[in-house]
């Protein structure tokens, strides 16, 4: 079955090496504060300034004022530290980030990524996707596999205005784990009890099987 965006999230956070500096996008992305794995110390980055964020805040712990980039109200880990946006993207833009995990409204074969706009609704802006995908030193995509009429949302070719281009190399969803390699999604892990084919069914751009695919551990 599909996982939850708990467990997306923690199958991202699967990914975080010690002594890394991650900057974690709004949505599925910011709940993998919360799964960070025992015996790793990694400084979890806010575009909005702030370094070192921790998990969600239990009631005894809220602080207006100590919010992500998506408003939500989080805590800061023993020494965190507090800036201004414009240090927080120096840091981005100078590719002082190991990764960034970001969401997607669809990305395509050739690691290009969509995450910004849909035609017809109304945004305020790009946000700073645009200085992630280009200063980040490597890129994880998380979101659900298709979208809520079933849609693909891994394509061919993107449909929707780009953020990014040819910068996406890894993509976490509720269905499996796949990687973009020369113009193709290659599957790596599956979500327990999905099979290929649901996942191929699923997919819009050209998938290749992977010789040993395993089962996600979530």
């Amino acid at each position: 079955m599909a996982l939850s965006r708990d467990q997306i999230a923690m199958r991202v956070a699967q990914e975080f090496q010690d002594g890394d500096y991650v900057n974690l996008g709004i949505g599925i992305p910011t709940l993998a504060a919360s799964f960070v794995p025992e015996g790793i110390s990694v400084m979890l980055q806010s575009e909005n300034g702030l370094l070192g964020m921790g998990p969600y805040p239990h009631e005894d712990e809220l602080d207006a004022d100590m919010i992500n980039a998506g408003k939500e109200t989080v805590t800061a880990i023993t020494g965190a530290s507090i800036f201004n946006s414009a240090e927080s993207f120096a840091m981005i833009r100078g590719g002082h980030v190991d990764f960034t995990v970001l969401g997607a409204f669809e990305v395509d074969v050739n690691g290009n990524i969509a995450s910004w706009m849909i035609p017809g609704k109304l945004v305020k802006g790009m946000g700073g996707a645009m200085d992630l995908v280009a200063g980040a030193k490597n890129i994880i995509v998380t979101m659900t596999h298709t979208d809520k009429h079933g849609n693909p949302k891994l394509l061919s070719e993107c449909t929707l205005p780009l953020t990014g281009v040819n910068c996406i190399t890894r993509i976490i969803t509720d269905l499996a784990v796949l990687e973009v390699v020369d113009g193709a999604f290659l599957l790596k892990e599956r979500a327990p009890g999905v099979t290929v084919e649901d996942i191929q069914a699923k997919t819009g751009g050209k998938l290749v099987v992977s010789e040993n695919v395993t089962e996600m551990q979530v």
